[in-house]
């Protein structure tokens, strides 16, 4: 579904990723794990054509998508929840959905099946998504990159900054989207969250791939959890 091939990317003259590898098959759930400043947010960034590398191939369903522009790439059937949810603060909830379509049409039946996974989202439509809360604002960037129904999604550290106390309902929410049979590529601090959903683990360290293991491998590796993310 997704392979990224040698990839460098850089911020100006910031070289950032370092010759990176990885692919996540169908219905596969992948996460990139490393400390901050690894490269994790970057890699999600390059694959969506936000940050484009400056050299190696992303190719999505086959299809050879590097430097290709963000719009393009989510018509093709990506969906991103970047790290600091990107709410539309004076719009809306149902507003902030519906600007996850794009060009899509508008379809109320698969709303209404979104609001059975994300049930707070659809009883706050009408409110201004810059007056929800942490957790909700994930849940409405969650739910808005669902509204195409992506074969391949994104979430970019769905549980970071939130109040403890909300982190088991979105770990819960993300853990149901990754056995729905969806493509998902994950970062994420919570290694537990990690440990459960995870098909196969990179970790990055410097901007560089440095291990690819199991989750039952990783579990296991005091060394190895020590060296890339310091627990």
């Amino acid at each position: 579904m997704l392979s990224v091939d040698s990839i460098d990317t850089y911020y100006g003259q910031s070289h950032i990723l370092h010759d990176v590898s990885f692919e996540a098959g169908t219905n596969e759930v992948v996460a990139l794990l490393g400390r901050n400043g690894a490269g994790k947010t970057t890699t999600m960034r390059s694959v969506m054509g936000l940050t484009p590398p400056r050299t190696g191939t992303i190719r999505f369903d086959g299809t050879d998508i590097t430097g290709d522009a963000p719009s393009s790439i989510a018509n093709r059937g990506i969906g991103y929840v970047p790290q600091d949810r990107r709410m539309f603060p004076e719009m809306t909830v149902e507003e902030n959905l519906r600007m996850g379509l794009g060009k899509a049409p508008f379809d109320p039946d698969r709303m209404e099946r979104l609001f059975e996974r994300f049930p707070r989202v659809g009883e706050r439509l009408d409110q201004r998504a810059g007056t929800l809360s942490g957790g909700e604002q994930q849940m409405v960037a969650m739910a808005r990159a669902l509204m195409r129904d992506p074969q391949l999604l994104l979430l970019d550290e769905p549980t970071e900054g939130l109040m403890p106390s909300l982190i088991p309902e979105i770990a819960e929410i993300t853990q149901a989207i990754a056995t729905a049979g969806y493509t998902i590529v994950i970062v994420e601090q919570n290694v537990d969250l990690v440990l459960d959903i995870a098909d196969r683990i990179y970790l990055l360290q410097n901007g560089r791939i440095g291990e690819t293991v199991t989750p039952e491998a990783l579990e296991q590796n005091d060394a190895i959890l020590e060296e890339y993310l310091g627990v």
